[in-house]
């Protein structure tokens, strides 16, 4: 009876310690908002005005959208002798900006299925057409999406002022693909932080209904800002100076590719933004992976995540706390040693387009 006291005293007092603990790691929660609610108050009279501050020398969003144009005509003329159709589309969302789309089609084979593609942070879906023609030639075709502030969409570049805009956007653009395509299986691919897109787009139980999978390669899931400190003050600093590029933010000298022609290209490439991360971006990035790092295990939909091990960009471990902790029934993770962040300009990129394609194709 002693030792059963004994013993039931000890794990009451533990049990009382971490209550403890968690009351205090509750209490400086309250004390962070409450902080960070008053510093965004008194200074509000300091936020930076639009249109003020230095000049952005960055392409406008109307010749970003005119060269990716250029570029989907040129391509479309020059295909007489391939197998590929290539088209665009302009849609106007409900907040009033343009969001440029285009697509691949299979011309000398049957449509078995639907792929929309979401690009990563900073580039743009035409950087996938090598990819898009793979699966145009295994029967898919593909929509490619430019989200806000990127390619040839609105926006200033690189510059996100809600990752929700982009969220929205895709849902709108997969229920027109859906409905014109109403007799085709629908995939979603995303890279990177259109990965992130991609997954909180499927909590929806509305788009769950249209998808049936999903692929991840280095999703957004979990990423480490070079100084926690950046965590604590993105939400003033992106409420005061949005626009900012922070320079201190950015990983210098990360690199995405072991392939140094796939990094001349992507870097050459004038749809690319090649400048410091702008601070409400940070921002959103900091906030849509915490949120889904918050449901991963509400995610149900089909979905096969393939990640680098030696990416420095998003983190492969996220991915496979993604795989072990989501309640899809049909999830498929591949974890890709030595590979880094842009697993589709890899010098392995056909092997990595093969697993997808065969993951795609086993699901028709």
């Amino acid at each position: 009876m002693v030792k059963n006291a004994a013993t039931l005293m000890v794990t009451s007092v533990g049990g009382s310690g971490r209550m403890n603990a968690l009351l205090c790691l509750s209490v400086l929660r309250s004390l962070c908002m409450v902080i960070n609610a008053f510093l965004l108050i008194f200074l509000l009279p300091f936020r930076e005005k639009r249109g003020g501050g230095k000049e952005d020398k960055t392409p406008s969003s109307a010749a970003r959208r005119a060269l990716a144009i250029k570029r989907v005509v040129e391509e479309d003329n020059g295909n007489d002798q391939e197998d590929t159709v290539r088209d665009f589309c302009l849609f106007v969302t409900c907040r009033g900006d343009t969001i440029f789309t285009h697509s691949w089609a299979p011309s000398k084979l049957p449509v078995r299925g639907i792929v929309v593609l979401l690009h990563g942070l900073n580039e743009h879906s035409g950087r996938y057409s090598d990819f898009a023609k793979k699966l145009n030639a295994n029967g898919f075709k593909v929509y490619g999406m430019d989200w806000i502030g990127h390619g040839g969409s609105d926006g200033l570049h690189a510059y996100v002022p809600s990752l929700d805009y982009a969220v929205n956007d895709m849902k709108m653009f997969l229920g027109k693909i859906s409905a014109e395509n109403s007799r085709l299986p629908c995939f979603c691919f995303g890279h990177s932080t259109g990965g992130a897109i991609v997954l909180k787009a499927v909590l929806d139980p509305k788009v769950q209904q249209l998808v049936a999978g999903v692929v991840l390669t280095s999703p957004a899931v979990g990423i480490q800002p070079s100084h926690p400190i950046f965590t604590v003050l993105a939400p003033i600093f992106s409420f005061l100076l949005p626009r900012y590029q922070f320079t201190a933010a950015n990983k210098m000298g990360t690199v995405v590719s072991r392939d140094p022609d796939a990094l001349v290209a992507k870097y050459s490439d004038p749809l690319v933004f090649t400048g410091s991360i702008r601070v409400r971006t940070g921002y959103e990035l900091i906030r849509i992976t915490t949120y889904l790092q918050q449901n991963l295990r509400e995610v149900t939909v089909p979905f096969f995540v393939l990640h680098g091990t030696d990416d420095s960009v998003t983190d492969p471990g996220a991915s496979r706390k993604l795989y072990e902790e989501a309640s899809s029934t049909d999830k498929t993770i591949k974890l890709c040693e030595g590979l880094l962040h842009d697993l589709l300009f890899e010098p392995e990129k056909e092997e990595i387009m093969e697993s997808i394609i065969k993951w795609l194709s086993y699901r028709l």
